[in-house]
């Protein structure tokens, strides 16, 4: 009896999670600001240069990744000129995250004049970031 209820609790609890999982999965992507640059294989090194650039590794089909899109959209439109939110996607261009050893993801990547300076991973706040690029 026991074993039973505990067989329908896990069945349960697996089944919500999955129907939660699908919606985010279906979640929208956030629109970049206008501020933010997004970058490439290609375009990477110069778009890091002489500036300080807080890089987001990321990818559309990972969850944490666009809770992080609208807190660094917010965080793009208060910084001072020649501090600058950039974003690579892991899948389409991997050559960048397999230079600087992205393991996981989001991995925010603080440069200053195309120096790493500065690494985080995961969700973090807005203020955390913003004192992180002003200090």
């Amino acid at each position: 009896m026991i074993a039973t209820i505990i067989l329908i609790t896990i069945a349960a609890i697996l089944i919500i999670a999955l129907i939660v999982l699908n919606k985010f999965k279906k979640a929208p992507m956030v629109e970049n600001h206008e501020k933010i640059l997004v970058l490439t294989d290609q375009n990477f090194d110069q778009s890091i240069q002489n500036k300080t650039v807080l890089v987001d590794f990321w990818a559309e089909w990972c969850m944490p990744c666009k809770v992080m899109a609208p807190i660094l959209n917010d965080l793009s439109g208060e910084l001072p000129d020649g501090k600058y939110i950039g974003k690579i996607d892991v899948e389409k261009y991997p050559k960048m995250s397999q230079k600087y050893g992205i393991r996981g993801i989001p991995t925010l990547v603080l440069f200053e004049n195309g120096k790493e300076i500065d690494r985080f991973v995961g969700v973090k706040q807005k203020a955390f970031l913003k004192s992180k690029m002003l200090g």
